[in-house]
């Protein structure tokens, strides 16, 4: 079911905004898909290639189409990476990040071999849970709303209607007392803090109320005389500085599990009559520690949310909160969309399995705790769709995959759209067969011919084991080399990848983690050993895949080291080989001559550099030295705000500013040191700011 309200969807076009032209096969296929879209068919397959431009292809199709869409991907770095590119052509519409706020996650679950009870950890990223907000606070309030969301969307979420009916709306003129004003806030999870104002939070100051919305970066003033609404302004909440004078506003709950309070009454009641009735069946079994174990939770979690509104696991509830049947399944993003949204599945021959196995895997865990006592049945309940849920809520499909699998080509009957040709002129790369003898030895000699011409090498192999030996065995012959499997942290991954396109090492050696999404243009050899071992990591989808690796650069070669053709190999071998011949014929028939890719290597680090030239050049080094090595300073946006709205002498407010921007450059490089590149680029956003206003300072004279 669709969230139903009287909120009214803003209407604003899709529009591209780029230097770019559709190119190579994008015409054709932009054309093909709008034309099957619009003529209703329920699946489009896009059969694309490495480096063809699929996710700017579905920008174009967006802007002709006008419709919502949903983008789901396998996982966060992918998703993360076609969000950005989608931002940056669609730059005057919403385009949204949602995926999993956890950086770490340790679910709840028993053992009862060992009688091991692992208790819920997480670690929750603030900044992620914004955006997660931000997407559905966009998909109820605007039209031009693109989702780029991994396959955690279909995981249970807040009712949507109870989410719009506890939004606050704010209109200039309209009366509200404040004390209920503030109560409301607290109802939405908002909690009051007048001294570390942040998202989520609200500071009240006689009759001016501030909020920074959870789905925002910037805060909402209200200002109120007596009972009604005087003035509404949109504000920044570390200077102070007012953005926008408003008419009326929305603010959203705090959380998407927000309930009133008529329907948490009626949800512990729920609880409560489940509790007796399942304490009844335990005691009946004769499993009284279990019965004991429920009692205590479950009551304690009764009490907090009454007292409260909240619990820790409170999720765990969800379907009392929300009223549903026992069974029933969840609401979930889906449910925020208009009914007519687009769907789009990237690298669906993984998204579209990973999409089928959640709910399994989530319920026979829950299973295990509802058994034993840690958690009432409904716990169950709490959970990703079926399959056959995902399928009765979605509606027009595109799936887009160089490898397309079972499933999508049964939708189709076999049907693809093709976009195999690249705008750079970019061909298949050479696929070259090697014996097994000797391959070492080879293999060394093609890495040194590439490291003479500044190019890099991906070595796949089919153990960790095998990976870290042979990394060890190129070191101690002097070659510049570096292992990457799943047990290699996470950001170390993403610096690894950097350090390879900038040369600080010539050769990666990996096992399954060098296939989908990796945009790799400096490799120009991939090596594949063992290729001729049938399996999952050398399967004719697997191989595709990482031979694609190797498409990006102008002199790519893939050579497999095998005794024998597969069929897996040969499937491969003649895919590549199809593209590769469509691909040259199109650049001989054009006579166009492949453009080699060197994308840029941009990341916060280097701009974090620019600005630091820019701020010593402005404050003359003086204003770095004067706060270097101290702890951030709390307080910065009132001091701001006293910078400019005292009155003091224009000299020291000057001051203030140069201290202020010193402080905030040395917490840029505090968050950058730390990894924390996300909010590194927040600080910078506001060093940009008030740079400006010093700059404007000193050429008025003052």
């Amino acid at each position: 079911m669709r969230p139903v309200s009287d909120l009214q969807r803003r209407v604003a076009p899709f529009q591209v905004i780029t230097d770019m032209v559709p190119a190579g096969d994008q015409p054709a296929a932009i054309d093909e898909m709008e034309r099957r879209i619009r003529g209703g068919a329920t699946d489009t397959v896009l059969l694309g290639a490495t480096g063809t431009g699929k996710t700017a292809t579905v920008a174009w199709l967006a802007e002709r189409l006008q419709r919502p869409t949903l983008v789901m991907l396998p996982n966060k770095t992918l998703a993360a990476q076609f969000a950005n590119e989608l931002r940056e052509m669609l730059p005057q519409n919403a385009v949204e990040y949602f995926v999993s706020y956890y950086d770490y996650y340790q679910p709840e679950a028993y053992v009862p071999q060992t009688d091991t009870y692992i208790e819920k950890d997480s670690s929750i990223n603030d900044e992620v849970d914004r955006l997660r907000h931000s997407a559905t606070n966009s998909l109820l309030t605007r039209r031009d709303t693109i989702v780029v969301a991994s396959v955690s969307c279909i995981y249970g979420l807040g009712t949507p209607q109870e989410y719009v009916d506890r939004m606050l709306k704010l209109q200039v003129g309209g009366t509200v007392e404040r004390d209920i004003l503030l109560r409301k806030l607290v109802g939405m999870q908002y909690q009051r803090n007048d001294l570390a104002f942040s998202r989520g939070t609200f500071r009240v100051r006689g009759d001016t109320i501030e909020i920074i919305p959870v789905y925002e970066e910037l805060a909402v003033r209200i200002e109120m005389f007596g009972d009604e609404i005087e003035r509404l302004m949109t504000l920044h909440p570390l200077t102070g500085e007012v953005i926008s004078e408003d008419d009326e506003l929305y603010v959203f709950p705090a959380s998407h599990y927000v309930a009133g309070p008529e329907r948490m009454e009626r949800a512990v009641a729920g609880i409560e009559a489940e509790l007796a009735e399942r304490l009844g069946e335990l005691e009946r079994q004769g499993k009284l520690l279990e019965a004991q174990r429920l009692r205590m939770r479950t009551t304690y979690d009764i009490e907090m949310m009454r007292q409260v509104g909240s619990c820790s696991g409170i999720e765990n509830y969800s379907r009392h909160i929300d009223g549903r049947a026992a069974g029933s399944p969840p609401n979930t993003l889906l449910d925020y969309f208009p009914e007519d949204f687009l769907l789009v599945i990237d690298e669906s021959h993984v998204t579209v399995p990973q999409i089928g196995a959640m709910y399994e895997g989530d319920v026979s865990r829950k299973r295990v705790l509802v058994e034993h006592g840690f958690r009432l049945p409904s716990a169950i309940d709490n959970r990703p769709l079926t399959w056959d849920e995902f399928g009765e809520r979605i509606g027009q499909t595109v799936y887009l995959s160089a490898t397309p699998g079972p499933y999508e080509l049964t939708r189709t009957s076999g049907e693809v759209v093709e976009q195999v040709i690249r705008p750079t002129g970019l061909v298949d790369p050479q696929v070259i067969i090697k014996q097994t003898k000797g391959q070492i030895d080879d293999l060394v000699h093609e890495i040194r011919l590439r490291a003479e011409r500044d190019e890099r090498v991906l070595v796949t192999t089919l153990t960790k084991k095998m990976a870290e030996d042979l990394t060890d065995y190129l070191l101690e012959l002097g070659i510049r080399a570096r292992y990457l499997h799943s047990e290699v942290d996470t950001l170390r991954r993403v610096e690894l990848l950097r350090e390879l396109r900038l040369g600080e090492y010539d050769v990666l050696v990996g096992i399954n983690l060098l296939r989908e999404g990796l945009d790799l243009p400096e490799v120009s050899l991939v090596s594949i050993l063992d290729a001729d071992k049938e399996g999952f990591l050398r399967s004719g989808t697997s191989l595709i895949q990482t031979i694609g690796r190797a498409a990006r650069n102008v002199s790519g070669e893939v050579h497999m080291y095998a005794d024998k053709v597969t069929p897996s190999m040969q499937r491969a071998i003649d895919e590549t080989n199809r593209r590769r011949d469509k691909q040259i014929a199109y650049n001989t028939e054009r006579g166009i001559d492949p453009t080699p890719l060197r994308k840029r290597i941009a990341d916060i680090l280097d701009q974090l550099m620019r600005e630091d030239a820019d701020t010593e050049k402005l404050l003359g080094g003086a204003g770095r030295q004067q706060s270097r090595g101290k702890a951030p300073v709390p307080g910065l946006a009132s001091r701001a705000r006293v910078a400019r709205d005292d009155g003091r002498p224009g000299s020291e407010a000057r001051g203030d500013l140069v201290a202020l921007i010193a402080e905030l450059t040395d917490q840029m490089h505090a968050a950058a040191a730390e990894l924390q590149f996300e909010l590194a680029a927040r600080i910078r956003d506001e060093i940009k700011e008030l740079k400006h206003e010093l700059r404007g300072m000193q050429a008025a004279g003052v």
